[in-house]
């Protein structure tokens, strides 16, 4: 099964943060999963990042390939599909980004890792 990271879920992961719950890691190191990691979360990074509301110990553009090729973490760019599938997402959740993350995981058929309840409304497959 290929399961798509919620921002938060990546950097809970990587940052080793108890804040992840058992589920969630065992789904991530179970071996028969692929993990992906949206672009969108990249972009949402980067701007948090620069806006110093967000501390890496690297730049974005260092720390999250060097982590994602650690940890195995492949990369789901976004598409036209994707964005375009927006338009029709009820506004359960005004974040943009989340947004976008449902809108990928509708599209694909992919569940997605994310402690945050608000997806629940949308109908997508939640791991946490």
């Amino acid at each position: 099964m290929t399961i798509l990271l919620d921002t938060h879920a990546f950097l809970w992961f990587v940052g080793a943060d108890d804040r992840l719950s058992k589920k969630a890691v065992a789904a991530m190191k179970n071996e028969s999963n692929a993990i992906v990691l949206s672009v969108a979360s990249v972009w949402e990074m980067a701007i948090k990042a620069g806006l110093g509301k967000l501390r890496l110990p690297q730049s974005v553009e260092s720390f999250v390939p060097q982590q994602m090729q650690l940890n195995m973490i492949g990369q789901l760019g976004i598409d036209f599909r994707h964005a375009a599938r927006v338009e029709g997402l009820p506004p359960h959740h005004a974040d943009p980004f989340d947004r976008l993350l449902v809108a990928q995981a509708l599209t694909e058929g992919f569940p997605i890792l994310s402690a945050d309840p608000a997806f629940d409304a949308y109908g997508v497959q939640r791991i946490w």
